[in-house]
């Protein structure tokens, strides 16, 4: 994004509002979707939860260490800027290509198809039919943000209303009034895959606290709230999580968690609520993750909009065009709803939100590495903020990530190889671009 464009943009968030951005962007569908394949791949519930802190600690270890580089590169468009400031445009330009090919379209269609496989077991209907109600889902949320900001992000405000509501209710009353064991009960699955898939399966619940970066340029004070709003946020969230699932261990066996999967939630609900209240509270599942869904329609086609008007992807003529009278990046939009579905055909939700999370996971290691280079171009009193534990902190973000990058690479290989495949396709795009001068670098 360049100066211009910075300097027009309104300085309006506080730190409320910046602390609401990472609380909301993260809770979403991971702590409904994913304590089950946890306590299968940890092997029983102590070390699932175990997974939940130390996925936690990475996190949290990776929003510290960016919050240093953040504050010192304070503009609107987070992690593509902070690669293509501190290594080039080539890195920034393939961290934007991969967003626009993988992870955007991956978690677009992992959220479609949670949101489906729910939907379906709530009016009693076959799995077949998750397919089809995530691609509508996807389809009508793509039109209504079409129309207008304004429209999805009255949704949005609503859905980030609703989401709190069972999340709150489980973690009090499951620990209130369960009378479950809690700690070493087996998983019922004769084979585990091990923690380290277990880590990653509850970093797709920690996933989005990036997008505050997205506005730091709109903040009043960057430099200080964008630390604060990440290290505030992402405890709170860890504390969610955490007493959430503690609260269903405390409800449901272990066993009958990783046996009901995405549904578990839902029936935990039921036994503490009764039947009615059960339902009531899977819908308020339903509301959060249709709203996590909407915020990801609504945000992840402005990078390829921003890459396109740049001229770095091909076609940048039709997916840097704007709605003449609703103001939306109408084909961009459409560019991540047909990948999104594409990617759906091919791979299940827990599939595709692992591809996603290496997908991301390469980039965030290189982003972490910057705050070694930015310290060595600037001295302690021009730093607006430093992270605390330097160096312990940012090696923990690095050697974590790169721990979850090794252990997908083992355990999907064919996958993490496709997304490898993607990324280096993008070498020869953005060669073939600047040689026919519509890469505007």
């Amino acid at each position: 994004m360049n100066q211009d464009t910075e300097a027009r943009l309104k300085k309006d968030i506080g730190l409320i509002v910046a602390m609401s951005i990472v609380i909301g962007s993260v809770i979403g569908s991971g702590i409904f979707m994913k304590p089950g394949r946890v306590i299968a791949a940890a092997g029983d519930s102590t070390m699932a939860l175990w997974a939940w802190v130390l996925g936690g600690v990475i996190t949290l270890a990776s929003g510290l260490t960016l919050a240093e580089v953040g504050a010192q590169l304070p503009r609107t468009g987070g992690l593509y800027v902070y690669l293509e400031e501190v290594y080039g445009r080539v890195w920034g330009f393939l961290c934007g290509w991969v967003q626009t090919l993988i992870y955007g379209p991956a978690v677009i269609g992992a959220l479609g198809l949670y949101f489906g496989s729910l939907m379906a077991h709530f009016f009693g209907l076959g799995d077949e039919t998750k397919f089809t109600i995530g691609i509508i889902t996807i389809a009508l949320l793509a039109l209504v943000n079409a129309f207008g900001v304004k429209y999805g992000g009255f949704i949005q405000a609503a859905a980030t209303a609703g989401k709190l509501v069972p999340i709150i209710l489980i973690a009090i009353f499951g620990l209130l009034w369960g009378n479950g064991q809690i700690w070493d009960m087996p998983s019922g699955q004769a084979e585990r895959t091990g923690i380290g898939a277990a880590i990653l399966a509850t970093l797709w619940a920690y996933d989005g606290w990036m997008l505050v970066a997205f506005v730091a340029g709109e903040m009043k004070e960057p430099a200080k709230l964008l630390p604060k709003a990440i290290v505030v946020g992402l405890s709170v969230v860890m504390v969610a999580y955490l007493t959430v699932n503690m609260a269903l261990l405390h409800v449901l066996p272990a066993a009958e968690i990783v046996r009901l999967g995405p549904n578990a939630a839902g029936t935990a609900a039921g036994v503490l609520f009764g039947d009615m209240g059960g339902k009531l509270l899977s819908i308020g599942i339903l509301v959060s993750i249709f709203g996590t869904l909407n915020a990801k329609i609504l945000t992840f086609p402005r990078v390829p909009y921003a890459m396109a008007e740049r001229g770095q992807l091909p076609a940048s003529g039709l997916f840097a065009r704007v709605h003449p009278e609703y103001g939306t990046p109408i084909w961009a939009t459409v560019l991540q709803v047909v990948l999104a579905v594409l990617l759906m055909t091919v791979g299940d939700p827990d599939r595709l939100s692992d591809i996603a999370i290496f997908a991301i996971y390469i980039f965030f290691v290189q982003a972490f590495f910057a705050i070694f280079r930015l310290r060595r171009r600037t001295s302690p009193d021009q730093r607006p903020y430093s992270v605390p534990g330097y160096p312990f902190v940012p090696l923990i973000a690095i050697v974590g990530s790169g721990f979850i990058l090794a252990t997908t690479l083992i355990d999907n290989p064919l996958d993490t190889l496709y997304a490898l495949a993607l990324l280096a396709a993008g070498l020869p795009v953005y060669w073939l671009l600047g040689k026919s001068g519509k890469n505007n670098q």
